[in-house]
């Protein structure tokens, strides 16, 4: 029987994915008046950060594309990507499909281990092991989906009011 945590990072990850699935590259890119980000940066993010609390802290390799990091870690913006080439919507989406079925091969019977050194996340909670880093995992999808469902409301009331 597998874990519960698999279930969940697997339901909340298919939620994320059939939300962001109808979203095309362009009303990705809207940065909503008042924001630093947008869509694709918060799918970008959702896949880095996932990857960095699954392999990352227990030195386990990282699948993580050309510059990932970059454009989605924590305190980037889209702002700032200049003339960078991005992944598309598909592309992303295909990574966060594959990202589950990888962490749970990798962890079925891992999660218990604990970490070398606790990682203490920007909010002040405390992680030592696999199964507390995935566990979190679950609450910042969540946050980021959220926002996402937000943009995605911004972009159509903006489309609305211009009678598009």
């Amino acid at each position: 029987m597998k874990n519960y945590i698999f279930q969940q990072l697997r339901f909340v990850r298919e939620n994320t994915i059939n939300f962001v699935t109808e979203i095309n590259d362009e009303a990705s890119l809207f940065i909503p008046e008042g924001f630093n980000n947008n869509i694709k940066w918060n799918i970008g993010h959702i896949y880095v950060v996932q990857e960095k609390f699954a392999y990352y802290f227990i030195k386990e390799k990282m699948i993580m594309p050309n510059n990932f990091s970059e454009l989605f870690t924590t305190g980037s913006s889209p702002t700032n990507w200049g003339n960078q080439a991005l992944p598309t919507i598909s592309e992303l989406i295909q990574l966060l499909k594959n990202q589950i079925d990888r962490i749970e091969q990798a962890f079925e019977f891992r999660l218990k281990e604990v970490i070398e050194k606790p990682f203490t996340t920007s909010t002040g909670l405390t992680l030592s092991k696999v199964e507390e880093l995935l566990s979190f995992c679950l609450y910042h999808e969540g946050m980021h989906f959220a926002t996402i469902k937000s943009y995605q409301r911004i972009i159509h009331n903006e489309r609305k009011n211009k009678g598009i």
